[in-house]
């Protein structure tokens, strides 16, 4: 079994993020993703937003024990409701604050590799805080690489020919998913690992067949939003 080291894992996530929307233009940065509400560059610019608060939480070192895990993370994280409705729409007007869609992508361009040199370089046995929470630092790097792999897929829906997240990053959502799942659960066989996250969120609903494979489990469903 292939051992993935979490800052590398990040790394081929936010570098898959970069090469979807490497060469857009504007009016390319304004296509629809599959987030209710958010176009290209507003999801870039959500997605920022981890970028920035993984570098604060990676020079604010905490002292542990972990109070989560990379999965626990996620149990409780709010999926909707109105507080996800007032962040879509300051995610919305922050971005329409911008000159062009595309000063979006410049800070991207800036941020995001600064974030995963701070990983790289930050102590793998170390703890952080971040959203109310203390995680092992490998912990926190794996929930941004769940949420980067999962937010690819949203940007991408409208963008043929732009490239999927990487096998890495893929594997530690997946395996995120699969932490979220009863032990006892077996996912159909025909889903690929996309497959599985874009069920797993939501973001594609569940067939009769399968709920039908799926059985009891299937009540899980989404796993997180």
């Amino acid at each position: 079994m292939t051992v993935i080291r979490a800052d590398e894992a990040l790394a081929q996530a936010y570098t898959g993020i970069s090469a979807a929307v490497d060469g857009l233009d504007d009016a390319g940065l304004q296509r629809s993703t599959r987030c209710h509400g958010w176009l290209v560059a507003d999801l870039l610019l959500h997605v920022l937003g981890d970028a920035q608060r993984a570098l604060v939480a990676l020079a604010s070192p905490a002292e542990g024990p972990a109070d989560v895990d990379d999965v626990s993370y996620w149990r409780d994280f709010p999926g909707g409701g109105d507080e996800a409705t007032r962040h879509a729409w300051w995610v919305r007007r922050s971005a329409g604050a911008f000159d062009s869609p595309t000063g979006i992508v410049r800070l991207w361009r800036e941020t995001a590799p600064a974030a995963v040199r701070a990983a790289a370089s930050t102590d793998p046995e170390g703890y952080v805080t971040t959203q109310g929470h203390v995680l092992r630092v490998p912990d926190f790097l794996a929930t941004l690489t769940t949420e980067a792999v999962v937010h690819h897929l949203d940007l991408i829906v409208d963008l043929p020919g732009a490239p999927p997240p990487g096998p890495l990053a893929t594997r530690v959502a997946v395996t995120t998913m699969d932490g979220l799942l009863s032990d006892d659960t077996v996912c159909p066989t025909a889903w690929s690992d996309h497959d599985f996250l874009l069920k797993a969120t939501g973001r594609v609903p569940l067939t009769d067949g399968d709920r039908l494979e799926l059985g009891e489990s299937a009540g899980w469903f989404p796993l997180l939003g």
